[in-house]
Parts: C-alpha cells; sequence; structure tokens
C-alpha cells in the first residue's frame, strides 16, 4: 500500500491530468489520471486539476540579516551603506537572535512551497563563526522541512579584515557547503579570486559569488570568475548572485559576456528585490532598472535562477520569503509578461535553481524525493499571476504546510 496518491493534478510535461503515488518518501509513480492500474494509499488527496510542482528553490538568500527594519535608524542609499549600516548593527547579534530570525525566515519560506534553500552566513572578525554555526545548526534542526546549504559568505572582504580568511579554512572544517566570494570589497580580485578557488579546491566544494553588483559597465568581475572557473575545471560548480553591471553593458558586450559564462557553466541568480532597490541611484535622467540581462543571458544558453536575496533590512527593506512573489516582480520588471514566460519563471524557481544547488533526482518523476507543492490555480499562468496563497507542501512525502484562503464577499440586495 502506497502512503498516499496526489490525484488530478497538471504536471508539467504532461497534457493530461495526473496521478503521483508516494511510499517511503519516493515518488513511486506518475499516471495518467484514471489509468486501469489500481492503487491503494492511506492517504488520496484530490488535485482537482490544480498545478503540482516540485518543491521550489530558494538559491540564495541570508538568514541571520533578515528582520532588521525596526533596528535601523534610517534608511540606505546606497550598497556600501547598506552594508556598513548591517556591520554595525551585526556587532549585537547573538546565537538566539540570530537563530529566532533565520528560523522565521525558513517558516514563511516552507509555507510558500520551499524544500530546498541556500543561505549566505557571513564570516568576518565581527561574527566569527557564529553566523556559519547557528546555520549549520538550523540545518540540522529543520531538515524535516527543508534541506540547507550553508555558503560561508565574507561580506566584509577576506584581505579588507584581517582574520577573516583564517575563519574562512575554519568553516569548512565545521561542515559548510560552499565557498562564498565577493567581488567588491577587497582590493586586489586576483588575490580574493585565488583564494576562494583554492578554497573550494582543498575542500572540494562548489563556489557562490556576489559578483558585480552596479550598474557600471566596466565592473566585469564575472569574466575573471568565468576564466578561472574554466581553468580549475569546475564547470557547472560556480554560481554568482547580482550580476547587474551586465545590464549596463552594450548589446554586443553583454552577448560576448554571456557566452563566455554559458562556455563555463556558470549559473546565475537574479536577485530584482534588492537589484531594483539599490541600483540606478546615480542616474539622474533616464535611470537604469538594474537587473540582470536575464532574457539575453537565457538566449546564451545560461542558467539563471532567482533569489529573494534578503528580507526587510537595509539592502531590501521590504518582502517576505516567497519565491513566487520575487519571481513576480521579475515578470514585471524583466518584461516577462507572456503565458510562455511564466512558464519560465517557474522553472527558474525549480529545475533551474535545482541546478544551482546540484540537487539529485530532483522533479515530479520516479524515483524523486516527493518535495512537492500543489496550487489549485490550473495553468501555471494563473500560479504566477495570483501569486497563489492557496498552497500545499509536502517534503519527502510529508505534509509539512497547507496553506488555505477562503474569501467570501456576499452581495446584498438593496
Amino acid at each position: 500500500m502506497l502512503e498516499q496518491i496526489i490525484s488530478n493534478v497538471r504536471v508539467k510535461g504532461h497534457h493530461l491530468l495526473m496521478d503521483v503515488g508516494v511510499a517511503d518518501g519516493n515518488i513511486v509513480y506518475v499516471e495518467n489520471s484514471g489509468a486501469a492500474k489500481e492503487w491503494t494509499a492511506n492517504t488520496v488527496v484530490n488535485g482537482e486539476g490544480g498545478v503540482l510542482l516540485p518543491g521550489l528553490v530558494e538559491p540564495h538568500i541570508h538568514l541571520e540579516k533578515a528582520y532588521l527594519l525596526s533596528r535601523m535608524e534610517k534608511e540606505a542609499e546606497s550598497l556600501q551603506e547598506a552594508i556598513r549600516m548591517t556591520a554595525d548593527m551585526k556587532k549585537i547579534f547573538t546565537r538566539s537572535d540570530m537563530r529566532e530570525r533565520s528560523l522565521q525566515v525558513i517558516k514563511e519560506a516552507v509555507s510558500n512551497g520551499v524544500t530546498h534553500m541556500r543561505c549566505h552566513a557571513e564570516v568576518d572578525p565581527i561574527l566569527g563563526l557564529s553566523a556559519i554555526e547557528s546555520a549549520l545548526e538550523l540545518k540540522q534542526s529543520v531538515r524535516h522541512l527543508l534541506d540547507l546549504q550553508v555558503v560561508a559568505f565574507p561580506q566584509e572582504g577576506i584581505f579588507k579584515s584581517p582574520g577573516t580568511a583564517d575563519l574562512m579554512e575554519e568553516a569548512f572544517r565545521i561542515g559548510c557547503d560552499v565557498v562564498g566570494g565577493i567581488t567588491y570589497q577587497d582590493p586586489d580580485l586576483d588575490e580574493h579570486l585565488k583564494f576562494v578557488f583554492e578554497l573550494a579546491g582543498k575542500y572540494n566544494k562548489p563556489l557562490d559569488f556576489h559578483a558585480d553588483f552596479s550598474d557600471k559597465p566596466e565592473d566585469l568581475a564575472i569574466v575573471q570568475i568565468a576564466k578561472r572557473t574554466m581553468q580549475y575545471g569546475l564547470q557547472g560548480r560556480v554560481s554568482a548572485g547580482h550580476v547587474t553591471s551586465l545590464g549596463s553593458l552594450a548589446r554586443v558586450e553583454a552577448e560576448a559576456a554571456a557566452e563566455l559564462l554559458s562556455e563555463a557553466g556558470i549559473h546565475i541568480i537574479t536577485l530584482p528585490a534588492t537589484d531594483l532597490y539599490i541600483n540606478g541611484r546615480g542616474d539622474e535622467e533616464k535611470p537604469r532598472r538594474g537587473l540582470t540581462p536575464v532574457k539575453l543571458l537565457q538566449e546564451k544558453g545560461v542558467n539563471v535562477a532567482i533569489g529573494m536575496n534578503n528580507v526587510q533590512n537595509p539592502f531590501t527593506p521590504f518582502g517576505k520569503a516567497d519565491p513566487l512573489e520575487t519571481a513576480w516582480l521579475l515578470a514585471v520588471t524583466a518584461y516577462l509578461g507572456g503565458e510562455r514566460d511564466a512558464s519560465r519563471l517557474l522553472g527558474m524557481l525549480t529545475e533551474g535553481a535545482s541546478r544551482v544547488l546540484a540537487l539529485k533526482g530532483y522533479g515530479i518523476r520516479e524515483g524523486a524525493p516527493a518535495d512537492m507543492v500543489l496550487f489549485r490555480e490550473r495553468t501555471e499562468r494563473d500560479v504566477l499571476l495570483h501569486k497563489s496563497e492557496t498552497r500545499t507542501v509536502w517534503k519527502r512525502g510529508v505534509k509539512v504546510a497547507d496553506t488555505r484562503i477562503e474569501r467570501d464577499c456576499p452581495c446584498y440586495e438593496r
């Protein structure tokens, strides 16, 4: 007997309504609804023609920096000011404080359909390894809700902040998952890249950069990242968030950069909530949107995923842990309003982001872990347009969230 069957659902790649069977935490079959084969299950959930997606993947978020609005004396007016303000606030972070705010983000993300997440935890002389240790503890305590990858992220720079290099090394001795880098903090980019690429090689870890977060076309560290990726043989194992300077390049130059990124297998993570808020501030006329050129990158074969980045802090003083909200924002600002675009955007939250995290066996298919989210809307476009509030979420076949919104607006005769 199966644990459960999710019946009458719309699954990408199938034209008919499908039934999805789950046993031992895995998907054991995906068949046309009403197929002759008889199955029995402890639980049957009627999807009523709704869209069933694999669990959403959040590829880039900062947990310990979330929900800081009440501690801010003013709003940040630039990237460097946001970094300075956050560095000051970090001085009074405690383990319990970081855990409480991080857990608030995780719970909201799970309720919105997230089953995998990569977080950037800061490593510097201010926090030491406390943010890393907090994230690694959460990784274990919330594994029944989602799988968490932890990036050792040197926000304050590695050589700009003496002692950070040793802390980065120690982060991997205690179990960190991903080497982080940042191209706009250390004065010597080559020195920074050499350190993080060699650290990744030493511990056999992927890399994830904050790169080229500006609207200056001359900021092209991503080109050096791509070249080193191929030099070190790390194609497909390197990601970069922001990369917004590409959006200010002339078309022919942006195409050349995109072709290099495709060749190197670099994953790009667009972070629209933060990128739109921070960039373009110096343009008195014709302000730029400040996004990485999503369409161009995808045309050249680059895998582009969508991330939330920050939740209510100096970098992004709004937002919540809902990938659909972020995708909707990107749809509006990157001219992705068509029906095919909706499917593309949901793919960036699922299959595209799963490639960033190098997830094995991901998807709605036999043998995959039963990480799923069910929407009551009947098309992918409606899921995106409505930012569906009714969602049921399973992690390894166990229901971990069920949000149902019932609206009743009775009409009265006069």
